[in-house]
């Protein structure tokens, strides 16, 4: 029994990386302090955002556009327009949209991004 101890664990933190990447899809929201189109998004959305599949899909990061830019999206553009929501799989954009003009077509919109994730493409 003991020298399987060693290559069971070895089992189990290999499948714990695994379950690590499965987070590989984010949806980052540029916003900024005033935006009054950000607190329509939060007031409309945001409630049920993190229970929806697209948020288990995808969940909420959010960033602030007049903080630094964390280092693990250096690759992704920042615009003045606030929200910018970015899909983002493993470090690369996926899709963007630009504002939020009312629920449905952000949920349409974000159905569109979110067709394109490599996950999606193999279901």
């Amino acid at each position: 029994m003991r020298r399987f101890i060693p290559a069971l664990l070895a089992l189990a933190i290999s499948s714990l990386a695994g379950v690590a990447s499965l987070k590989a899809a984010e949806l980052v929201m540029f916003e900024q302090a005033g935006c009054v189109w950000c607190a329509k998004w939060n007031q409309e959305i945001a409630p049920a955002y993190a229970k929806s599949a697209e948020g288990k899909i995808a969940p909420l990061r959010r960033v602030d556009i007049h903080e630094p830019l964390p280092g693990d999206l250096a690759g992704i553009r920042v615009e003045r327009f606030t929200p910018t929501f970015v899909l983002v799989e493993n470090g690369e954009e996926i899709g963007r949209m630009r504002g939020y003009t009312g629920d449905e077509f952000f949920w349409f919109l974000l159905g569109e991004m979110l067709d394109k994730l490599d996950g999606a493409k193999a279901g």
